[in-house]
């Protein structure tokens, strides 16, 4: 794709000879004759523009209709949703003010009238080499923030930035006076697929599960690998009862869902954990978590494949006579013991704290 040259001039005469010369460099021009088609051909008046309509650089005039040059340059500068687009002003005034307050407004160079062509086309190359560096410094610093957001197995959100999402979208829900649900979703069984097929295939499973989530939840959810095989589902707006049911859901498409793998399939079931807000019991982000965590417990104890919402009679109960050890060697433990000490029972007070290792249940 060639690089794209926004000219904005009102004069016709230079417009034609601007463009004449730019195209026969091999350059690709955009026309605006007033400050308002200008600000509109960058993307800074209606809206974002797809990719490759975005000029590259800017060869902007000082005087023009509607909006003067000098406050071009400064919406389009201070538009932080645009990329980095160099801005050459032009001017008949050679005076030092002229420039000064070009530059000020945010253009990035000058060049005065009559225009040197061979001036110009020094300026240009410079400023896009320039641009190309930018915007492989914004692309680096994209792929970066990605990579410390993302979990690297399955590609959904990490630990980390699920809670620092989850934070926020907790105290925007307090503050809107807005339900908020918190699912924790463990894959029943998931040591034997590792046992059995091999870790490599343990992997594909996650990943597949990990898609199938994705898939069932919204926009505006989140979903993300809360550690092992448990996942974290933060879903704003949307009551307990609504989260029960939406979790159900999920429950039976893994149920009727063949995991494959190269060399075999497998079929497994999940157990999940609802908690939501408002609640007398829940008032900060990390008794939210506990509370779907405790009941995500519940469920793996009374027979797995199962949704249990905390305070619901069950986890009442099961909570009142628990604290033996599991059963079938469902063994619960962090991710940095053995595995050989059960967990203590729903809300005692030993009970594990849920920002310091995720729970890898079987």
């Amino acid at each position: 794709m060639r690089t794209q040259i926004l000219i904005v001039d009102d004069h016709p005469d230079n417009v034609d000879l601007l463009r004449d010369r730019l195209e026969a460099r091999g350059y690709a021009t955009i026309v605006a004759r007033d400050g308002e088609e200008a600000l509109r051909a960058a993307g800074a008046l209606d809206g974002p523009l797809a990719p490759d309509a975005i000029p590259d650089l800017i060869l902007l005039d000082v005087m023009l209709p509607k909006v003067d040059g000098r406050e071009v340059a400064r919406r389009i500068k201070a538009d932080r949703s645009l990329p980095f687009m160099p801005i050459i002003m032009q001017t008949a005034l050679d005076s030092t003010e002229s420039k000064v307050e070009g530059l000020d407004a945010g253009a990035d160079d000058y060049i005065t009238k009559p225009i040197n062509f061979a001036e110009l086309e020094a300026r240009l190359r410079s400023w896009l080499r320039i641009k190309s560096l930018q915007d492989e410094v914004e692309r680096q610093s994209r792929e970066i923030l990605r990579i410390s957001q993302t979990d690297a197995l399955t590609e959904i959100d990490n630990r980390r930035y699920l809670e620092e999402r989850l934070r926020e979208a907790f105290e925007h829900a307090k503050r809107m006076h807005e339900p908020f649900a918190c699912l924790m979703c463990d894959l029943d069984l998931f040591k034997s697929v590792n046992d059995n097929h091999g870790h490599q295939a343990g992997d594909v499973v996650l990943k597949q599960l990990a898609q199938l989530l994705r898939s069932e939840a919204r926009e505006i959810d989140r979903v993300g690998r809360y550690g092992g095989e448990e996942f974290m589902l933060i879903l704003p707006g949307t009551s307990a009862e609504a989260a029960m049911r939406f979790a159900d859901r999920v429950r039976n498409a893994v149920a009727q869902r063949t995991f494959s793998f190269d060399g075999g399939s497998v079929q497994r079931t999940i157990s999940c954990g609802v908690a939501g807000w408002p609640h007398p019991r829940i008032s900060h982000v990390d008794e939210l978590v506990r509370a779907a965590d405790d009941a995500l417990y519940v469920a793996k104890e009374t027979g797995r494949n199962r949704v249990v919402r905390y305070d619901s009679p069950e986890f009442t109960i099961h909570a009142k006579t628990s604290g033996h050890q599991a059963d079938d060697g469902d063994e619960r433990r962090t991710e940095h013991d053995d595995g050989r000490h059960p967990r203590p029972a729903p809300g005692s007070a030993h009970a594990p704290d849920p920002n310091r290792g995720a729970p890898a249940r079987a």
